[in-house]
């Protein structure tokens, strides 16, 4: 299944409940890493999502999942650079809101990160 139709079909009832967190976890993890279309997939399911009563396990997911793309690279390991920094940014201004998700994400990568840039904190000011 790619990832356009694993979407519409998490998004038929605009909630992504337990089993589907879990088929997320097997398909986005087959390769062991999170890539850039995966990362842009996760932020637009929970931007369609957001506010909904969603399974618990979402968020959870969703932030290691994100950690784990920032954190787990290559290019810069343990630290969110300029571009990171940029990407997710966009993200989280993209609708317009910061949810609850999205500030545990931060607040996740402000304990994680070697360092934490000056712009992600203006967003959990």
């Amino acid at each position: 299944m790619n990832l356009q139709d694993l979407k519409k079909a998490i998004l038929e009832d605009n909630i992504i409940d337990a089993e589907e967190v879990k088929q997320l976890e097997s398909v986005l993890y087959e390769d062991g890493v999170i890539d850039q279309e995966e990362a842009d997939f996760l932020f637009e399911l929970n931007d369609a999502v957001s506010g909904n009563d969603n399974h618990s396990s979402w968020q959870p997911f969703f932030v290691k999942a994100i950690c784990d793309f920032l954190l787990e690279d290559e290019t810069s390991p343990g630290e969110i650079d300029e571009d990171e920094t940029k990407w997710l940014v966009g993200k989280i201004e993209g609708d317009g809101q910061i949810d609850d998700v999205e500030k545990q994400l931060l607040a996740a990568l402000k304990s994680k990160a070697k360092a934490f840039p000056e712009e992600l904190q203006k967003l959990l000011n």
